[in-house]
């Protein structure tokens, strides 16, 4: 997060990272919103969605928070985290975002994850462990010979067959639209209830 990509010298061409100084008035943007828009749920689409035309400024580290201080019909506020994809994957930079947080019933805990309690594992059914092992090893061949084969076949002579969802050509330039559903706590309890989590 204080790293920026510069170039490299004369030997090394390549870009890479260097530590920066870290200026949160470049990165915290909090942009001057009238309360009282007619539709604050179509607004923060529109936004999120003008933020991915415009490049992020190598200049600098490659994130940016945007605070939007206007009450949309799930929140008071919305931040929107605009982070290059270079940063990280989604498990680390979920990871990140969960390291940044504590819980309101203890503030002092470190976060954490819970995980699934497995049952006590018996040693008994050696065979058919054997078996289990065997029959996976000769799915996981088979499924990779066929995988390497359609490979081989759509390099060469096949086509993508044409549905609905994929793209035509040029529609990377599209403007994309984000749409985003709020989920109630009540119902990922209800999940987690019914996982036996």
């Amino acid at each position: 997060m204080k790293e920026k990509v510069v170039d490299g010298n004369k030997y090394y061409k390549k870009k890479k990272w260097s530590q920066t100084k870290v200026n949160l008035e470049d990165h915290v943007i909090v942009p001057e919103l009238d309360p009282n828009i007619d539709f604050p749920d179509r607004f923060v689409e529109d936004y999120v969605s003008n933020l991915t035309r415009t490049p992020l400024d190598l200049s600098k580290p490659l994130w940016e928070l945007h605070i939007l201080n206007i009450k949309t019909s799930d929140a008071e506020a919305v931040a929107v985290f605009r982070i290059h994809h270079s940063m990280g994957d989604g498990a680390s930079l979920t990871s990140l975002l969960l390291a940044c947080t504590r819980k309101t019933s203890d503030p002092e805990a470190l976060p954490s994850i819970p995980v699934k309690k497995r049952a006590a594992s018996t040693n008994s059914g050696g065979f058919w462990w054997l078996f289990l092992a065997v029959w996976w090893v000769l799915r996981l061949i088979w499924n990779t010979l066929v995988d390497v084969v359609l490979f081989v076949a759509i390099s060469l002579f096949l086509k993508d067959t044409k549905t609905p969802i994929k793209g035509e050509h040029g529609v990377e330039r599209n403007i994309k639209k984000f749409v985003h559903r709020t989920v109630s706590l009540d119902d990922i309890k209800l999940v987690k209830n019914a996982m036996n989590m």
